[in-house]
């Protein structure tokens, strides 16, 4: 009976991931995409297939981003006619020169970004009507706004989530405000000030002489879900029409429910396949226990991991808070061990041969499906360059962590919920850090919500290894090395 329940659940998972698969190429009809040559910047252009030259719009992605994050908004550009263009600033995505500054020294890490921009710009110029137009995201919102101000052969800036850099009635030009509803009240102020009261979902200025401004708030969305938005989308190629004086199809590239489709067709295809990892033990095994003595395990480290890591040097890794990451999740592992050690939580009996063919098969499930999927529509996943030699470094850290960790929740006598609840642990103890050193960890906190994400299916995909092995030590080799893997491709590189 199982095994024709995993059959049926393989086919409804492959059905769910072609028809995803189909109606993000479909949205790509009539665009034609090819790459870039902007020195050793990686870039893509995406044009109309009926090969006219129209305006050209240079997409920038946001902080720890890459150019994938920005398709949605270059299909949907350029099934309008536009020529869109997308590229990876320095120190993100495949961009192998670190980021001058990194968080410590603004002016640097600015000047880096901006001077990034220009060369993309100066290329990408010669490929449409000579008309040019940018639009970023977050840190790219402030850098095309620094970027378009006093210059008047930028035409028009889309700036989504920015900051707010000090802008003028005619500088930038033509300069659309947009953020999601659910981002902070900090960023919705900003886009007020600097469009001018009156200026919500309604024109005010010219587009004739530059001075058009205009903000509005894309329903329902956070900081990366802008990117997403019907509202975002549908504001942006709308201003840009209006800049420009053209008509297009009106074609917006939603794919937030093609993309449902797809990674929820490969998180269900990871049931009926975890049925092929072979037994490791005869018996069930794991460190599992009752609440009454496993909330220790729980809180202890939580709360001592981020105290510990404020006596310790964290600056050794030319990956933008990679060190503390690692740092992080090595004492949290060791101290969870140590209490588990405490608690008499016991060794596993499995074989070596099978734990590692079945952790083999874990890591590759993670980085072949999701991964891949992920680098293809989401961001950046193949870690080039110096990143390759990073991933063995973070995996140090996460190693202990996952093994402690699956070790903790798993078990014929594990507390119910106990794995949610050692994530959630984990996720707060980043917070507590953040809290402690704001102004070198705020960035943990954008990441948190994408973390969740990533907890919450290693937990399933675990919980299904775990069931059918026996023991919990592939799945937890196996995401360890996957996350670690994450890590070094996408947090940024800085000198």
């Amino acid at each position: 009976m199982r095994r024709i329940a995993g059959m049926v659940v393989a086919l409804l998972a492959l059905a769910a991931i072609g028809l995803g698969g189909w109606r993000l190429h479909a949205a790509r009809e009539g665009v034609v995409e090819a790459p870039l040559a902007v020195g050793e910047i990686p870039a893509r252009v995406f044009r109309p297939a009926s090969g006219a030259a129209g305006p050209v719009v240079v997409v920038a992605h946001g902080f720890a981003g890459s150019q994938q994050m920005m398709q949605a908004f270059a299909v949907t550009l350029a099934r309008g006619g536009y020529v869109a263009v997308t590229f990876d600033f320095p120190g993100h995505g495949r961009n192998p020169v670190p980021l001058a500054g990194g968080l410590s020294d603004d002016r640097a890490a600015a000047g880096a970004l901006m001077a990034a921009l220009g060369r993309v710009a100066e290329v990408a110029r010669g490929l449409g009507d000579g008309r040019l137009a940018l639009l970023g995201h977050s840190m790219a919102a402030d850098i095309v706004v620094r970027f378009a101000f006093g210059r008047t052969d930028v035409t028009a800036t889309v700036a989504l989530s920015g900051f707010g850099p000090e802008v003028t009635a005619e500088h930038p030009r033509n300069l659309l405000l947009l953020v999601g509803a659910w981002e902070p009240e900090f960023l919705r102020d900003a886009a007020r000030r600097l469009a001018g009261a009156g200026a919500e979902r309604v024109t005010l200025g010219r587009f004739e002489d530059g001075t058009a401004r205009r903000y509005a708030f894309a329903a329902g969305v956070e900081h990366i879900g802008i990117l997403y938005s019907r509202d975002a989308l549908a504001e942006s190629l709308g201003w840009f029409d209006g800049v420009f004086g053209r008509t297009g199809s009106g074609f917006l590239d939603i794919r937030g429910g093609a993309l449902a489709l797809l990674f929820g067709g490969l998180l269900a295809l990871g049931w009926p396949l975890s049925m092929l990892l072979p037994r490791a033990v005869a018996q069930v095994e794991g460190g599992g226990m009752g609440w009454w003595r496993f909330w220790p395990v729980v809180l202890v480290p939580a709360v001592l991991t981020p105290l510990l890591l404020r006596l310790v040097p964290r600056r050794f890794l030319p990956l933008l808070l990679g060190d503390y990451i690692a740092l992080h999740c090595a004492l949290y592992g060791v101290l969870t061990g140590l209490l588990l050690w405490w608690r008499g939580a016991g060794w596993s009996g499995a074989r070596p041969g099978r734990v590692a063919v079945g952790a083999a098969g874990v890591a590759a499930y993670a980085m072949l499906s999701f991964g891949v999927a992920t680098d293809l529509l989401l961001a950046s996943f193949l870690p080039v360059g110096m990143r390759a030699w990073l991933v063995p470094v973070m995996l140090c850290g996460t190693l202990p962590w996952f093994l402690a960790d699956e070790w903790a929740v798993r078990g014929p006598h594990a507390a119910r919920l106990a794995a949610p609840a050692t994530k959630l642990a984990f996720l707060v103890s980043l917070l507590i850090a953040v809290a402690l050193d704001p102004r070198r960890l705020f960035f943990l906190i954008i990441i948190v919500p994408v973390m969740l994400l990533f907890l919450a299916v290693y937990g399933l995909v675990g919980r299904w290894s775990w069931r059918v092995t026996g023991t919990p030590l592939p799945a937890a080799i196996g995401h360890a090395l996957a996350l670690a893997w994450a890590l070094a491709a996408t947090f940024p590189l800085v000198e």
